[in-house]
């Protein structure tokens, strides 16, 4: 497969799985790996970048108990949606080379793509499971729910994200036990209820201008500003939208920009309003920034181009 340049695959992969203990979106240094249900197959594609960032190539694997044209193309799809490959940021990196400020952040993670999750659903999800909770300690509830059901690939190791219907016939109290409080279940399962329906649809959203999205999204059961705002740029990638509400992010933020004080949410968007229309790729290249300081980013590092 083909990616826009520049890409690189590790960096992407890190701007995805936010944590090292994510076992949705397995990586271990080169190929990134990951189990996904597709027409109702669990595969498994396991993705390597060849070439430089430059002139990158993806060689991406599928296995599974079935491997059609139509699965392929799913997958591809899914890939796509995954890592951004078809998106391009040549208009930001003009903007950051004219930035003092964002010039060091663009370049120092140059390559990175702005990663949705494969479906809404599953943005919505992962945003309800980390509410009012660390990332580390959400990115364990949701390992704990796709452990626990979702469909396991062909190999035996990796669990695809638990589909709606699965999750719409449970009862919430199936979720206490993996840790997750009866509010945070309630949410969940009547949202998998709602898509499984189809009285909830993705794309009927990614149709609707923000407020129009927003105020869709805050309809649903535990879902506030913050978490519409995160489904918006994780789950309908709009760049220009940097979640203002998200405490991690907003921590980034202010380290970056050596704010004296404690940023609210009026002055995020005051601060990432010099950036626009891509507010949302600064917030994807601050999370880097905070994980490689960590030292998350070392092993695997690229050195081409």
């Amino acid at each position: 497969m083909a990616a826009l340049p520049p890409f690189r695959l590790d960096l992407t992969v890190w701007a995805l799985r936010r944590r090292p203990d994510n076992a949705v979106d397995d990586w271990d240094g080169r190929t990134h790996r990951r189990a996904l249900e597709v027409d109702g197959v669990a595969i498994e594609i396991a993705t390597v970048q060849s070439g430089s960032p430059l002139a990158p190539r993806l060689a991406v694997e599928l296995t599974g108990e079935r491997l059609d044209e139509g699965i392929e193309q799913g997958a591809r799809s899914a890939l796509t949606r995954l890592f951004g490959l078809d998106r391009d940021l040549s208009s930001f990196y003009d903007l950051a080379e004219g930035d003092p400020v964002l010039r060091t952040l663009a370049r120092r993670f140059r390559g990175v793509k702005p990663p949705r999750f494969p479906t809404l659903f599953e943005c919505i999800v992962s945003a309800i499971a980390c509410q009012q909770l660390t990332l580390t300690v959400g990115v364990r509830l949701i390992n704990q729910l796709a452990g626990r059901y979702g469909t396991r690939a062909t190999n035996g190791v990796l669990q695809a994200f638990p589909t709606p219907a699965v999750l719409a016939s449970l009862a919430p109290e199936a979720l206490r036990p993996l840790g997750f409080s009866g509010s945070k279940s309630r949410s969940i399962i009547e949202l998998a209820g709602a898509v499984h329906a189809r009285s909830f649809v993705s794309t009927a959203v990614e149709a609707l201008d923000d407020r129009e999205a927003l105020q869709a999204l805050e309809r649903l059961r535990g879902v506030g500003r913050w978490t519409a705002e995160y489904a918006l740029l994780r789950g309908l990638g709009r760049l220009h939208v940097f979640p203002g509400d998200d405490v991690g992010a907003r921590n980034n933020l202010g380290r970056w920009l050596d704010f004296r004080g404690r940023l609210d949410y009026e002055g995020v968007r005051a601060a990432v309003r010099h950036w626009q229309p891509f507010a949302g790729l600064v917030y994807f290249h601050l999370l880097l920034a905070n994980l490689d300081d960590r030292g998350a980013l070392a092993a695997g590092r690229s050195t081409d181009g």
